[in-house]
């Protein structure tokens, strides 16, 4: 239960399936989970993004290991002191798991409760307002199956974009309904526009045929994963020149910037990316980990075995298709 509310959060339910069934035969007990390398565990999620929640719940795992003997706790207050559990995880594990009346305010039911009380802000301004009517509306006796319930109305009667009035159990007491208002509720917030950040990427060769790559630190997006090295270009500078620049800061080496591989486009929460990816050639100094937490040099049939973010995915791809040339530069 606790693997998948980890797994679920912002992720769909039939995303979640493989990587769920692949993971749970990886690491069957919390015990061995915990015993796992990070590496083993980022590369059992890859794909699945949002890396913070793995991290999370590796150190969780070790944790529970420590102070509980190895069993989820099922006090409220022990399993909130867990890495990457709030509250409404911690409401969703105990309530499926050990049927303890905990409420759960996801977004399906912020929905659900804006429109039952035409709630007039945007839900993130009324956060304890719908806690309150969460935890009030909550069947002591079934916390289970009414937490359950309350998730599967908002997830496919009390839908974002025309809800399904006619099927829903709470039309007499739903304000929204009442008012005719059920499509304009919840209120939205205002979003700034998403930045957009172009970055070039270096493919770095050396004389072996060999590639180098580097893994980002523990903390911020993305942190224990591997990646091919590169930066955020700067206004005025070209990629070939962002791409030097940012080589010779991270790593202290000297390169020959070569022909483009892929440009590869994505999107994260809060930003989105142009990856310009170029093959590149060591051609001076020792590569150091001056921003990053290690490198290594490895053959291009080694790089399945490290744990990538998803964009860099591509990136692999297009060099599998570059495969029959051992060197580019050659």
């Amino acid at each position: 239960m606790w693997v998948s509310e980890i797994m679920l959060q912002q992720t769909q339910v039939k995303t979640v399936i493989p990587y769920f069934q692949r993971w749970m035969g990886l690491f069957p007990t919390i015990q061995q989970l915990a015993a796992a390398e990070q590496q083993q565990v980022l590369k059992a999620w890859q794909g699945l993004g949002y890396y913070a929640r793995v991290r999370n719940l590796h150190q969780a795992a070790q944790k529970i290991v420590l102070n509980h003997n190895g069993i989820f706790p099922k006090q409220l207050e022990s399993v909130l002191s867990l890495p990457g559990i709030g509250r409404t995880t911690a409401g969703g594990i105990l309530s499926a798991a050990f049927d303890q009346p905990v409420p759960i305010l996801d977004g399906n039911v912020k929905r659900v409760l804006a429109r039952l009380v035409a709630l007039q802000v945007p839900p993130r301004r009324a956060i304890a307002h719908l806690w309150e009517l969460s935890t009030a509306l909550l069947d002591p006796q079934q916390p289970c199956n009414f937490n359950q319930a309350l998730m599967d109305l908002g997830a496919t009667v009390c839908t974002p974009r025309q809800p399904d009035c006619d099927r829903c159990p709470w039309t007499f007491h739903c304000q929204a309904y009442n008012l005719g208002v059920q499509s304009e509720l919840p209120m939205s917030e205002t979003r700034a526009p998403i930045p957009h950040k172009i970055i070039g990427v270096a493919v770095i060769w050396n004389d072996q045929g060999q590639i180098l790559i580097d893994r980002r630190p523990q903390t911020g997006l993305l942190g224990g994963l591997w990646e091919f090295p590169g930066g955020k270009v700067e206004p005025g500078e070209t990629i070939e020149a962002c791409i030097q620049r940012e080589i010779q800061e991270e790593l202290g080496i000297g390169i020959e910037v070569g022909d483009r591989l892929i440009v590869v486009d994505h999107t994260y929460t809060h930003f989105k990316v142009t990856l310009n990816v170029h093959h590149c050639r060591h051609l001076s100094g020792e590569p150091q980990p001056i921003e990053c937490d290690e490198i290594r040099w490895v053959t291009l049939n080694e790089l399945d075995q490290y744990p990538f973010p998803k964009a860099n995915l591509q990136i692999i791809e297009a060099l599998r298709e570059f495969c029959h040339l051992k060197y580019p530069f050659t």
